[in-house]
Protein backbone atom coordinates (compact mmCIF):
# COMPACT_ATOMS: atom_id res chain seq x y z
CA UNK A 1 0.00 0.00 0.00
CA UNK A 2 3.24 2.10 0.69
CA UNK A 3 4.65 1.62 -2.58
CA UNK A 4 1.20 2.13 -4.38
CA UNK A 5 0.93 5.77 -2.50
CA UNK A 6 4.45 6.50 -3.09
CA UNK A 7 4.49 5.87 -7.12
CA UNK A 8 1.32 6.68 -7.73
CA UNK A 9 -0.97 8.76 -5.34
CA UNK A 10 1.59 11.03 -4.42
CA UNK A 11 2.55 11.86 -7.72
CA UNK A 12 -0.69 12.65 -8.75
CA UNK A 13 -1.56 14.41 -6.22
CA UNK A 14 1.46 16.70 -6.54
CA UNK A 15 0.74 17.17 -10.07
CA UNK A 16 -2.99 18.27 -9.62
CA UNK A 17 -2.30 20.91 -7.36
CA UNK A 18 0.14 22.19 -10.32
CA UNK A 19 -1.23 25.22 -11.65
CA UNK A 20 -0.57 24.46 -14.56
CA UNK A 21 -1.86 20.39 -14.43
CA UNK A 22 -5.30 21.97 -15.68
CA UNK A 23 -4.30 23.26 -19.09
CA UNK A 24 -1.89 20.20 -19.87
CA UNK A 25 -5.10 17.36 -18.93
CA UNK A 26 -7.04 19.42 -21.39
CA UNK A 27 -4.50 19.40 -24.10
CA UNK A 28 -3.93 15.97 -23.24
CA UNK A 29 -7.95 15.18 -23.43
CA UNK A 30 -8.25 17.01 -26.55
CA UNK A 31 -5.19 15.31 -28.43
CA UNK A 32 -6.07 12.05 -27.28
CA UNK A 33 -9.83 12.36 -28.64
CA UNK A 34 -8.61 13.47 -32.00
CA UNK A 35 -6.31 10.67 -32.23
CA UNK A 36 -9.44 8.03 -31.36
CA UNK A 37 -11.71 10.06 -33.73
CA UNK A 38 -8.86 9.59 -36.88
CA UNK A 39 -5.78 7.35 -36.72
CA UNK A 40 -7.24 4.54 -34.14
CA UNK A 41 -9.63 3.01 -36.52
CA UNK A 42 -12.50 3.52 -33.74
CA UNK A 43 -13.34 7.04 -35.00
CA UNK A 44 -17.11 5.87 -35.89
CA UNK A 45 -17.84 4.14 -32.68
CA UNK A 46 -16.55 6.94 -30.27
CA UNK A 47 -18.16 9.78 -32.09
CA UNK A 48 -21.63 7.61 -31.77
CA UNK A 49 -20.74 7.07 -27.65
CA UNK A 50 -21.30 10.55 -27.42
CA UNK A 51 -24.04 11.08 -30.12
CA UNK A 52 -26.34 8.97 -29.85
CA UNK A 53 -30.25 9.74 -28.78
CA UNK A 54 -31.86 7.94 -26.42
CA UNK A 55 -34.93 7.14 -27.93
CA UNK A 56 -33.45 6.64 -31.35
CA UNK A 57 -34.75 10.57 -32.59
CA UNK A 58 -32.46 14.08 -32.94
CA UNK A 59 -34.50 15.53 -30.51
CA UNK A 60 -32.37 17.79 -27.82
CA UNK A 61 -35.10 16.37 -25.02
CA UNK A 62 -36.27 12.81 -24.17
CA UNK A 63 -38.74 11.84 -22.14
CA UNK A 64 -38.47 9.82 -19.29
CA UNK A 65 -41.65 8.91 -17.14
CA UNK A 66 -43.05 12.79 -16.69
CA UNK A 67 -39.68 14.27 -16.95
CA UNK A 68 -37.87 16.02 -20.28
CA UNK A 69 -34.11 15.06 -20.11
CA UNK A 70 -30.94 15.47 -22.46
CA UNK A 71 -31.30 13.15 -24.90
CA UNK A 72 -27.46 11.75 -25.78
CA UNK A 73 -24.09 11.81 -23.57
CA UNK A 74 -23.00 15.03 -25.37
CA UNK A 75 -25.84 16.37 -24.39
CA UNK A 76 -25.75 15.59 -20.83
CA UNK A 77 -22.09 17.01 -20.40
CA UNK A 78 -23.03 20.11 -22.27
CA UNK A 79 -26.45 21.19 -20.71
CA UNK A 80 -25.98 19.08 -17.16
CA UNK A 81 -22.50 18.83 -16.31
CA UNK A 82 -21.44 22.48 -17.33
CA UNK A 83 -23.96 23.87 -15.51
CA UNK A 84 -21.76 22.50 -12.36
CA UNK A 85 -19.17 24.31 -14.21
CA UNK A 86 -21.03 27.57 -14.31
CA UNK A 87 -21.83 27.19 -11.21
CA UNK A 88 -18.14 27.29 -10.07
CA UNK A 89 -17.45 30.00 -12.45
CA UNK A 90 -20.63 32.07 -10.80
CA UNK A 91 -18.79 31.34 -7.37
CA UNK A 92 -15.27 32.70 -8.74
CA UNK A 93 -17.49 35.85 -9.97
CA UNK A 94 -19.29 36.40 -6.75
CA UNK A 95 -16.19 36.18 -4.49
CA UNK A 96 -14.22 38.70 -7.16
CA UNK A 97 -16.80 41.05 -6.68
CA UNK A 98 -17.08 41.01 -2.73
CA UNK A 99 -13.80 40.86 -1.72
CA UNK A 100 -11.28 40.54 -5.01
CA UNK A 101 -9.90 42.22 -7.93
CA UNK A 102 -13.77 43.44 -9.04
CA UNK A 103 -14.88 45.04 -5.48
CA UNK A 104 -13.81 48.30 -5.92
CA UNK A 105 -14.13 50.48 -9.04
CA UNK A 106 -10.59 50.95 -8.96
CA UNK A 107 -9.40 47.91 -9.10
CA UNK A 108 -11.77 46.31 -11.59
CA UNK A 109 -12.08 49.50 -14.08
CA UNK A 110 -9.31 48.49 -16.13
CA UNK A 111 -10.00 44.23 -16.12
CA UNK A 112 -13.23 45.02 -16.85
CA UNK A 113 -12.74 47.23 -19.85
CA UNK A 114 -10.40 45.36 -21.44
CA UNK A 115 -12.86 42.53 -21.15
CA UNK A 116 -14.99 44.32 -23.16
CA UNK A 117 -12.61 45.41 -25.92
CA UNK A 118 -11.72 41.66 -25.77
CA UNK A 119 -15.27 40.93 -26.36
CA UNK A 120 -16.25 43.51 -28.66
CA UNK A 121 -13.17 43.43 -30.92
CA UNK A 122 -13.54 39.65 -31.60
CA UNK A 123 -16.76 39.95 -32.80
CA UNK A 124 -16.06 42.52 -35.15
CA UNK A 125 -13.40 40.82 -36.83
CA UNK A 126 -15.62 37.88 -37.28
CA UNK A 127 -18.41 39.36 -38.28
CA UNK A 128 -15.79 41.02 -40.91
CA UNK A 129 -15.82 37.40 -42.73
CA UNK A 130 -19.54 36.53 -42.05
CA UNK A 131 -21.86 39.36 -41.67
CA UNK A 132 -23.86 38.48 -44.50
CA UNK A 133 -23.54 34.87 -45.00
CA UNK A 134 -25.38 31.65 -43.20
CA UNK A 135 -22.42 31.24 -40.39
CA UNK A 136 -23.17 35.03 -38.73
CA UNK A 137 -24.42 33.38 -35.69
CA UNK A 138 -20.96 32.37 -34.59
CA UNK A 139 -20.43 35.80 -34.01
CA UNK A 140 -19.72 34.82 -30.10
CA UNK A 141 -17.36 31.95 -30.05
CA UNK A 142 -14.27 34.32 -30.21
CA UNK A 143 -15.30 36.60 -28.06
CA UNK A 144 -14.22 33.75 -25.05
CA UNK A 145 -11.30 33.34 -22.43
CA UNK A 146 -10.42 30.06 -21.36
CA UNK A 147 -9.38 30.82 -17.82
CA UNK A 148 -7.90 27.47 -16.95
CA UNK A 149 -5.33 27.44 -20.37
CA UNK A 150 -4.64 31.06 -20.32
CA UNK A 151 -3.76 31.12 -16.60
CA UNK A 152 -1.63 27.44 -17.27
CA UNK A 153 0.37 29.07 -19.88
CA UNK A 154 0.97 32.18 -17.63
CA UNK A 155 2.39 29.80 -14.54
CA UNK A 156 4.65 28.02 -17.21
CA UNK A 157 6.79 30.91 -17.28
CA UNK A 158 6.96 31.48 -13.73
CA UNK A 159 8.12 34.87 -12.51
CA UNK A 160 8.41 36.72 -15.64
CA UNK A 161 4.44 37.51 -15.52
CA UNK A 162 4.49 39.46 -12.77
CA UNK A 163 1.72 38.39 -10.07
CA UNK A 164 -0.26 42.35 -10.85
CA UNK A 165 -0.15 40.67 -14.46
CA UNK A 166 -1.43 37.43 -13.67
CA UNK A 167 -4.09 39.02 -10.99
CA UNK A 168 -5.27 41.23 -14.31
CA UNK A 169 -5.44 38.25 -16.59
CA UNK A 170 -7.60 36.61 -13.57
CA UNK A 171 -9.97 38.99 -13.48
CA UNK A 172 -10.21 39.83 -17.36
CA UNK A 173 -11.22 35.95 -17.78
CA UNK A 174 -13.41 36.07 -14.87
CA UNK A 175 -15.16 39.22 -16.42
CA UNK A 176 -15.19 37.38 -19.54
CA UNK A 177 -16.67 34.55 -18.90
CA UNK A 178 -19.43 36.73 -16.86
CA UNK A 179 -19.91 38.21 -20.37
CA UNK A 180 -20.02 34.92 -22.17
CA UNK A 181 -22.88 33.78 -19.76
CA UNK A 182 -25.12 36.84 -20.56
CA UNK A 183 -24.35 36.56 -24.63
CA UNK A 184 -25.29 32.75 -24.15
CA UNK A 185 -28.61 33.38 -22.05
CA UNK A 186 -29.79 36.21 -23.99
CA UNK A 187 -28.71 34.74 -27.60
CA UNK A 188 -28.39 31.31 -27.76
CA UNK A 189 -31.54 30.04 -26.14
CA UNK A 190 -34.43 28.60 -27.29
CA UNK A 191 -38.19 29.17 -27.76
CA UNK A 192 -39.04 30.82 -24.02
CA UNK A 193 -41.83 28.92 -21.94
CA UNK A 194 -42.93 30.78 -19.56
CA UNK A 195 -43.91 28.50 -17.39
CA UNK A 196 -40.71 27.04 -16.68
CA UNK A 197 -39.24 30.87 -16.81
CA UNK A 198 -41.65 31.20 -13.81
CA UNK A 199 -41.28 28.45 -11.93
CA UNK A 200 -37.26 29.72 -11.96
CA UNK A 201 -37.73 32.71 -10.55
CA UNK A 202 -39.94 31.25 -7.74
CA UNK A 203 -36.66 28.76 -7.19
CA UNK A 204 -34.52 31.60 -6.85
CA UNK A 205 -36.91 33.49 -4.29
CA UNK A 206 -37.40 30.63 -2.19
CA UNK A 207 -33.21 30.26 -2.29
CA UNK A 208 -32.89 34.02 -1.58
CA UNK A 209 -35.10 33.60 1.78
CA UNK A 210 -33.42 30.75 2.45
CA UNK A 211 -30.26 32.84 2.58
CA UNK A 212 -31.85 35.88 4.08
CA UNK A 213 -33.34 33.60 7.18
CA UNK A 214 -29.78 31.84 7.02
CA UNK A 215 -31.44 27.82 6.78
CA UNK A 216 -28.37 25.61 5.80
CA UNK A 217 -30.38 22.42 4.83
CA UNK A 218 -28.03 20.47 2.20
CA UNK A 219 -30.70 17.79 1.07
CA UNK A 220 -32.97 20.85 0.69
CA UNK A 221 -30.27 23.21 -1.12
CA UNK A 222 -29.58 20.07 -3.68
CA UNK A 223 -33.43 19.55 -4.36
CA UNK A 224 -33.58 22.73 -5.26
CA UNK A 225 -30.40 23.05 -7.48
CA UNK A 226 -31.36 20.47 -9.75
CA UNK A 227 -35.19 21.84 -9.61
CA UNK A 228 -33.86 25.23 -11.13
CA UNK A 229 -31.57 23.21 -13.68
CA UNK A 230 -34.39 21.28 -14.67
CA UNK A 231 -36.92 24.39 -14.99
CA UNK A 232 -33.92 26.26 -17.11
CA UNK A 233 -33.26 23.56 -19.09
CA UNK A 234 -37.06 23.42 -20.15
CA UNK A 235 -37.28 27.31 -20.63
CA UNK A 236 -35.65 28.06 -23.31
CA UNK A 237 -32.89 29.38 -21.90
CA UNK A 238 -29.13 27.67 -21.66
CA UNK A 239 -29.39 25.00 -19.19
CA UNK A 240 -26.11 26.00 -17.80
CA UNK A 241 -26.55 29.38 -16.94
CA UNK A 242 -28.92 28.00 -13.55
CA UNK A 243 -25.14 27.33 -12.30
CA UNK A 244 -24.50 31.11 -12.14
CA UNK A 245 -28.19 31.90 -10.67
CA UNK A 246 -27.71 29.04 -8.45
CA UNK A 247 -24.07 30.15 -7.25
CA UNK A 248 -25.18 33.88 -6.88
CA UNK A 249 -27.59 32.78 -3.98
CA UNK A 250 -24.51 30.89 -2.20
CA UNK A 251 -24.01 32.29 1.16
CA UNK A 252 -20.34 34.67 1.05
CA UNK A 253 -18.70 32.48 3.94
CA UNK A 254 -19.27 29.76 2.34
CA UNK A 255 -17.64 30.11 -1.35
CA UNK A 256 -14.18 29.46 -0.70
CA UNK A 257 -15.06 26.07 0.82
CA UNK A 258 -17.25 24.95 -1.47
CA UNK A 259 -14.70 26.69 -4.75
CA UNK A 260 -12.68 24.08 -2.63
CA UNK A 261 -14.85 21.37 -3.27
CA UNK A 262 -15.84 21.32 -6.50
CA UNK A 263 -11.91 22.90 -8.30
CA UNK A 264 -11.47 19.47 -8.68
CA UNK A 265 -14.30 17.38 -9.94
CA UNK A 266 -14.79 20.32 -11.81
CA UNK A 267 -11.46 20.62 -13.86
CA UNK A 268 -10.09 16.90 -13.84
CA UNK A 269 -13.51 15.09 -14.54
CA UNK A 270 -15.95 17.34 -15.48
CA UNK A 271 -14.21 19.82 -18.25
CA UNK A 272 -11.74 16.75 -19.44
CA UNK A 273 -15.11 15.12 -19.99
CA UNK A 274 -15.93 18.17 -22.00
CA UNK A 275 -12.81 17.83 -23.96
CA UNK A 276 -13.22 14.47 -25.03
CA UNK A 277 -16.97 14.73 -25.87
CA UNK A 278 -16.38 17.72 -27.73
CA UNK A 279 -12.99 17.10 -29.91
CA UNK A 280 -14.17 13.80 -30.88
CA UNK A 281 -13.65 15.04 -34.66
CA UNK A 282 -13.39 13.27 -37.62
CA UNK A 283 -11.72 14.62 -40.84
CA UNK A 284 -12.12 13.79 -44.03
CA UNK A 285 -9.89 13.85 -47.08
CA UNK A 286 -10.76 17.35 -48.04
CA UNK A 287 -11.46 18.76 -44.54
CA UNK A 288 -8.25 20.72 -44.14
CA UNK A 289 -9.06 22.50 -47.53
CA UNK A 290 -12.67 23.07 -46.63
CA UNK A 291 -11.20 24.65 -42.87
CA UNK A 292 -8.58 26.68 -45.09
CA UNK A 293 -10.95 27.91 -47.62
CA UNK A 294 -14.22 28.56 -44.96
CA UNK A 295 -15.06 32.03 -43.83
CA UNK A 296 -16.08 30.87 -40.74
CA UNK A 297 -12.85 29.40 -39.68
CA UNK A 298 -11.09 32.42 -40.65
CA UNK A 299 -13.56 34.20 -38.72
CA UNK A 300 -12.59 32.43 -35.57
CA UNK A 301 -8.82 32.44 -36.25
CA UNK A 302 -8.77 36.16 -36.81
CA UNK A 303 -11.14 36.77 -34.01
CA UNK A 304 -9.59 34.85 -31.54
CA UNK A 305 -5.39 35.55 -32.43
CA UNK A 306 -6.37 39.38 -33.87
CA UNK A 307 -9.06 40.44 -32.12
CA UNK A 308 -8.92 39.83 -28.42
CA UNK A 309 -5.52 40.61 -28.59
CA UNK A 310 -6.21 44.05 -30.20
CA UNK A 311 -9.41 44.69 -28.23
CA UNK A 312 -7.74 44.53 -24.88
CA UNK A 313 -4.47 46.26 -25.27
CA UNK A 314 -6.41 49.09 -27.21
CA UNK A 315 -8.99 49.71 -24.32
CA UNK A 316 -6.20 49.15 -21.49
CA UNK A 317 -3.87 51.43 -23.42
CA UNK A 318 -6.46 54.29 -24.28
CA UNK A 319 -7.61 54.15 -19.92
CA UNK A 320 -3.83 54.06 -18.88
CA UNK A 321 -2.83 56.75 -21.14
CA UNK A 322 -5.88 58.85 -19.97
CA UNK A 323 -5.23 58.19 -16.85
CA UNK A 324 -8.56 56.51 -15.91
CA UNK A 325 -6.47 53.10 -14.84
CA UNK A 326 -3.41 52.54 -13.52
CA UNK A 327 -1.27 50.04 -15.51
CA UNK A 328 -0.70 46.78 -12.88
CA UNK A 329 2.15 46.80 -10.59
CA UNK A 330 5.84 45.91 -12.08
CA UNK A 331 4.24 45.42 -15.68
CA UNK A 332 4.80 47.24 -18.95
CA UNK A 333 2.86 47.99 -21.76
CA UNK A 334 3.96 45.31 -23.80
CA UNK A 335 3.49 43.07 -21.33
CA UNK A 336 0.17 44.12 -21.24
CA UNK A 337 -0.16 42.91 -25.05
CA UNK A 338 1.39 39.43 -24.21
CA UNK A 339 -1.37 39.09 -21.56
CA UNK A 340 -4.17 39.59 -24.76
CA UNK A 341 -2.82 37.16 -26.94
CA UNK A 342 -2.82 34.55 -24.13
CA UNK A 343 -6.57 35.57 -23.59
CA UNK A 344 -7.03 34.45 -27.25
CA UNK A 345 -6.96 30.81 -26.02
CA UNK A 346 -10.80 30.04 -26.53
CA UNK A 347 -10.88 26.56 -26.33
CA UNK A 348 -13.49 25.46 -23.42
CA UNK A 349 -16.00 28.41 -23.38
CA UNK A 350 -15.36 29.07 -27.54
CA UNK A 351 -16.03 24.88 -28.36
CA UNK A 352 -19.08 25.33 -26.08
CA UNK A 353 -20.36 28.21 -27.70
CA UNK A 354 -19.72 26.60 -30.96
CA UNK A 355 -21.73 23.55 -30.27
CA UNK A 356 -24.60 26.49 -29.34
CA UNK A 357 -23.99 28.27 -32.59
CA UNK A 358 -24.44 25.93 -35.28
CA UNK A 359 -26.64 23.06 -35.03
CA UNK A 360 -25.26 20.71 -38.04
CA UNK A 361 -21.98 18.42 -37.11
CA UNK A 362 -20.00 19.73 -40.26
CA UNK A 363 -20.49 23.29 -39.26
CA UNK A 364 -19.81 22.54 -35.76
CA UNK A 365 -16.49 20.50 -36.78
CA UNK A 366 -15.31 23.37 -38.75
CA UNK A 367 -15.43 25.87 -35.85
CA UNK A 368 -14.08 23.43 -33.51
CA UNK A 369 -11.40 22.97 -35.23
CA UNK A 370 -10.68 26.55 -36.16
CA UNK A 371 -10.77 27.44 -32.23
CA UNK A 372 -8.31 24.64 -31.56
CA UNK A 373 -5.96 25.76 -34.15
CA UNK A 374 -6.53 29.23 -33.12
CA UNK A 375 -6.01 28.74 -29.07
CA UNK A 376 -2.96 27.17 -29.84
CA UNK A 377 -1.79 30.04 -32.21
CA UNK A 378 -2.71 31.97 -29.29
CA UNK A 379 -0.67 29.96 -27.03
CA UNK A 380 2.73 29.74 -28.53
CA UNK A 381 2.53 33.75 -29.42
CA UNK A 382 1.41 34.65 -26.04
CA UNK A 383 4.13 32.52 -24.41
CA UNK A 384 7.16 33.29 -26.86
CA UNK A 385 6.13 37.33 -26.80
CA UNK A 386 5.97 37.29 -22.73
CA UNK A 387 8.93 35.43 -22.36
CA UNK A 388 10.86 37.61 -24.96
CA UNK A 389 9.58 41.31 -23.26
CA UNK A 390 9.75 40.17 -19.82
CA UNK A 391 12.57 41.92 -17.25
CA UNK A 392 13.88 38.99 -16.92
CA UNK A 393 14.87 38.32 -20.24
CA UNK A 394 16.16 41.22 -20.85
CA UNK A 395 18.51 40.83 -18.07
CA UNK A 396 19.44 37.90 -19.02
CA UNK A 397 20.24 39.30 -22.59
CA UNK A 398 22.51 42.18 -20.78
CA UNK A 399 24.00 39.83 -18.81
CA UNK A 400 24.82 37.39 -21.76
CA UNK A 401 25.86 40.76 -23.26
CA UNK A 402 28.88 41.50 -20.35
CA UNK A 403 29.97 37.92 -20.34
CA UNK A 404 31.39 38.06 -24.14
Amino acid sequence: MKFFRNIIINPLLEFIQDSRAIGITLLCCTVLSLIVSNISGWGESYQQIWLHHFDGTNNHHTNLFFLSLPNSILLIINDFLMAIFFFLAGMEIKRELLEGELSSFKKSILPITAAIGGMIMPALFYLFFNHNNIFKNGWAIPTATDIAFTLGIASLLGKRVPISLKIFLTALAIIDDLGAIVVIAIFYGGAIKLFFLIACVVIAIILLLLNKFKVKNILLQVILALALWYCMFNSGIHATVAGVVFALFIPAQQLKQLEHKFYFPVYFLIVPLFALANSSIQFADNSFDNIIHSSLSWGITAGLCLGKPLGIFLISFLMIKLKWAAIPNETNILQLLGAGMLAGIGFTMSIFIATLAFKTQAEQDVAKTAVLIASLISMIIGFVWLRAFSPQSRRERQVLQNNY
